[in-house]
């Protein structure tokens, strides 16, 4: 059975961002493995990326999503972020890293795969978001950088 991954908009955009190679190659190399695994994202990836003020870049972007599940972000997945923000997990700014968690978490994914160290990729932060999802029934979810995939 393939680890079920769910992608934040971090994975995607480490793709082609040539300012830290070392990131962009490991990212290149973990997308290169994409179909040992059963990867997902959701829709605000896909309207995060729609963001992306340069045209061909936000093309080539958006041309990633072809090898993915896209999930609707469902009203349950915003209930869940709230939840987070309310338990001081994510501040209300951080309201768009809430919903990727409660995305992942609600479609069942077994990680969520991201580059962002300072709101996600982070042991303090994991254990707060486990401490919410058992206290409401939900399964726990491990949130790591590619290079650990």
């Amino acid at each position: 059975m393939k680890l079920k991954l769910y992608l934040d908009t971090s994975v995607f955009s480490a793709y082609f961002d040539d300012r830290a190679p070392d990131r962009q190659a490991q990212t290149v190399e973990f997308w290169e493995r994409l179909t040992d695994f059963d990867a997902c994202t959701s829709q605000l990836a896909q309207e995060e990326l729609d963001n992306t003020p340069n045209a061909d870049r936000r093309k080539r972007l958006l041309e990633l999503l072809d090898k993915l599940t896209v999930h609707s972000v469902t009203p349950e997945m915003k209930k869940l972020a709230e939840c987070y923000i309310r338990a001081g997990v994510f501040t209300a700014i951080m309201m768009n890293d809430a919903v990727h968690v409660a995305a992942a978490v609600l479609t069942r994914q077994d990680i969520l795969l991201s580059w962002n160290f300072k709101h996600l990729v982070n042991r303090v932060r994991r254990a707060k978001i486990n401490q919410v999802n058992v206290s409401q029934g939900l399964p726990t979810i491990e949130i790591i950088a590619p290079p650990e995939i």
